[in-house]
């Protein structure tokens, strides 16, 4: 008995790896397609994609607008989904759910409404090193506008954020606002964002989340955390692309300008002025996503049914089979924490292999991998890195994907003779 084969997972992954139709295919001839890049976008099981097709075939019409049977169909399920959404992070109310496009909308949907109307000179924001670009260029792009300053705690060798920097910045300086991400999309690190908001709270600050990679990973409470704002994807919690969810406490989005101006955002408009709707409605202007808004419903409750603590569990498993794997192979270096400290990402780089020719030889072998700045160029520098090659493991990876791996890197490095 091999060690992929004693390691146990609290899930029946074989039935759901039958969910993604995707997963069953070559991805060049005789070389099965492994798929290791659900950070960057995850496969859709089709219990989503038929929630979709059913929409899409038999009750599409346009919501809120229709007196007529079809039209109510259709504003049912597209309500039903944002319903779905409220439980699944456990918001009080549904008016607290936004529809956007993706995490990077409803980034800058607070920038641009609750930082354009509360933040100005002499005002401070912290974001990290480790953030994505879409928490990092909206605030850039308003401070120029604003004239607010923005911090950045640093983030450690070992890939952790340096907590005592961000004690500083809170007792030091006039913080407003703290975003942060929760899980990193190249060191894997898990933030403590639970005390992190507790100390900003008690600084006078707001706190947001990026949860981009935490929301479809593992269980996030924003009634526990207290958290003020929550963004987040559904194509990366095995929904469709083209919907967000931006998630604020009712106090703050009630007090907030729209985002945007059209339809279904206004209570009522004259050629003087216009009344704004009531939430979530009045920062969701224009037709909305339907179909992608069902599908994120549908994926919602995919993932409820396998239960957040068991997809968590059996990731921790995955990932901490394939950082002992991959710390095998000679001249390789995983960047961020140990596997206690991280989801799943592994993020890497390897002697005298480009990432970038990493990834395209590894394609080679049927592995799909990511290979680039991963939207992160500043924590790229921070670590003197051009480019990093990342795997990624979502619900429907096993340890057998990561032998995968580890024996496409081997022979990458005999084709180039390291």
């Amino acid at each position: 008995m091999t060690k992929t084969d004693q390691l146990t997972s609290p899930l029946d992954i074989q039935a759901i790896r039958a969910d993604f139709p995707v997963l069953n295919q070559e991805a060049h001839p005789g070389k099965p397609l492994v798929f290791l890049d659900s950070a960057a976008s995850s496969q859709k099981p089709r219990q989503v994609v038929d929630a979709m097709s059913t929409y899409l075939l038999h009750d599409h019409a346009n919501v809120h607008r229709g007196i007529y049977a079809l039209s109510e169909r259709a504003t049912d399920a597209y309500e039903a989904a944002r319903e779905k959404v409220r439980v699944f992070i456990n918001a009080r109310s549904r008016r607290e759910i936004i529809y956007t496009r993706n995490t990077t909308e409803s980034v800058n949907l607070v920038a641009g409404s609750w930082g354009r109307a509360n933040l100005g000179p002499g005002d401070v924001v912290v974001l990290s090193e480790m953030e994505h670009h879409s928490n990092i260029v909206p605030w850039q792009l308003l401070a120029e506008e604003r004239g607010f300053t923005i911090r950045y705690i640093p983030v450690t060798d070992e890939g952790l954020l340096d907590l005592a920097a961000y004690e500083t910045f809170l007792q030091q300086e006039p913080v407003k606002l703290v975003s942060v991400m929760h899980v990193s999309n190249v060191l894997g690190t898990v933030n403590p964002v639970a005390g992190m908001i507790r100390q900003a709270h008690a600084a006078g600050a707001l706190f947001m989340i990026d949860g981009a990679q935490s929301v479809p990973h593992l269980a996030v409470d924003v009634q526990a955390l207290d958290v003020d704002f929550l963004a987040f994807s559904g194509h990366k919690m095995a929904g469709p692309t083209g919907i967000g969810v931006l998630y604020g406490k009712r106090v703050l989005l009630e007090a907030m300008p729209p985002y945007m101006g059209g339809g279904d955002m206004i209570r009522r408009v004259t050629l003087e002025k216009s009344e704004w709707n009531d939430l979530p409605y009045k920062f969701e202007a224009g037709t909305p996503a339907i179909a992608e808004a069902i599908g994120l419903g549908a994926a919602v409750d995919y993932l409820g049914t396998l239960g957040m603590d068991n997809i968590l569990a059996h990731e921790q498993i995955v990932v901490e089979y394939a950082m002992e794997r991959l710390s095998e192979i000679p001249g390789l270096k995983v960047l961020g924490p140990g596997p206690d400290r991280r989801n799943g990402v592994t993020a890497f780089v390897m002697q005298d292999l480009h990432a970038h020719d990493t990834a395209q030889l590894l394609d080679m072998e049927g592995v799909a991998v990511r290979a680039g700045h991963h939207c992160a160029m500043p924590l790229h520098q921070r670590y003197c890195l051009p480019a990093t090659t990342r795997a990624s493991y979502y619900v429907y990876n096993t340890t057998a994907d990561v032998d995968a791996l580890v024996e496409a890197i081997y022979n990458a490095r005999k084709l180039f003779g390291i």
